[in-house]
């Protein structure tokens, strides 16, 4: 990271950047930025295709069960990453194997799970409320990605490395199984192994984001590119392309406009509007275009 500040002071220095760069944790937010948009967007792809928006959704506000377990085990309340880690793995892996052995409706199912997750977490909360500070629970929350620091990159950037080590080689067998399992079947896919694998990548992405997008938010950007491309294009490979490159300019203009015009906006939040104004936009361009 070292590396990444003095080419951005050098670029404060020559003025093609903001004198705000010159900060670490400004660097370190655009390099957050630049890791989770396009593996977001790029996974988000294929929630779309397999329809588990209100799955990552849900993980995501499973984040904060994980870090009131975290604290109650002793581990910094500013980072339980362990507590988060292996709640949220555990709440993934055990509401899809429910699913697969139930005929209860998913989006019903994951409703259940999702208000059992908030009602542990906001009971646990009560326990661990003297040890957090309010602000922290406010970033878990919205996020907060200026707030990233040298251990969170390392962190995200490991996690992005393992998610890319494992999609590209599996992206079009997870693919057939999220749009047609029986013919995956008929080709020999194990269909089962796919679900389980895009689902333990799916919650380790919302993990790695939460501090940057949030808990509440996480789901949308997964979910938002992804809908926004599907509008603009019909071809399989700029589907994929198109949702990374949104995700991640949202990334980037939620996170340095805010900062710019000193607008007081979670960088989460913001990084979701801008998400929904591409959105929007192109929304009305369909609708133009057909009229």
């Amino acid at each position: 990271m070292d590396f990444v500040r003095q080419w951005a002071l050098l670029g404060v220095d020559a003025g093609w950047l903001s004198e705000s760069f010159s900060y670490a944790f400004v660097v370190n937010a655009v390099v957050a930025a630049l890791m989770v948009g396009p593996l977001l967007g790029g996974l988000g792809t294929l929630v779309i295709a397999k329809r588990l928006a209100f799955f990552s959704e849900a993980v995501g506000h499973a984040a904060l069960t994980g870090i009131a377990l975290g604290v109650l085990l002793g581990e910094p309340p500013d980072n339980p990453i362990i507590g988060l880690f292996s709640f949220c793995m555990i709440f993934a892996l055990l509401l899809h194997f429910v699913r697969n052995r139930t005929n209860v409706p998913y989006d019903t199912l994951v409703g259940v799970f999702l208000a059992l997750a908030l009602a542990v977490g906001a009971a646990l909360l009560m326990y661990v409320a003297r040890k957090i500070n309010v602000h922290l629970l406010e970033n878990v929350l919205f996020g907060s990605i200026l707030t990233v620091t040298d251990s969170d990159l390392l962190l995200l950037a490991g996690s992005c490395l393992l998610i890319v080590l494992v999609l590209i080689p599996t992206f079009n067998r997870i693919l057939l199984t999220c749009i047609s399992p029986d013919i995956a079947r008929v080709r020999g896919y194990a269909t089962n192994f796919y679900d389980y694998l895009f689902v333990m990548m799916i919650t380790l992405v919302t993990i790695a984001s939460v501090k940057i997008i949030g808990a509440v938010l996480v789901g949308a950007l997964l979910l938002i590119p992804g809908a926004t491309a599907r509008l603009l294009t019909k071809n399989m490979g700029s589907f994929v392309v198109l949702s990374a490159v949104l995700a991640t300019i949202s990334c980037l203009i939620g996170t340095i406009l805010p900062m710019e015009l000193k607008l007081p906006v979670p960088s989460g939040a913001a990084i979701i509007i801008v998400s929904a104004i591409f959105f929007l936009t192109a929304t009305f361009y369909r609708i133009v275009r057909k009229g």
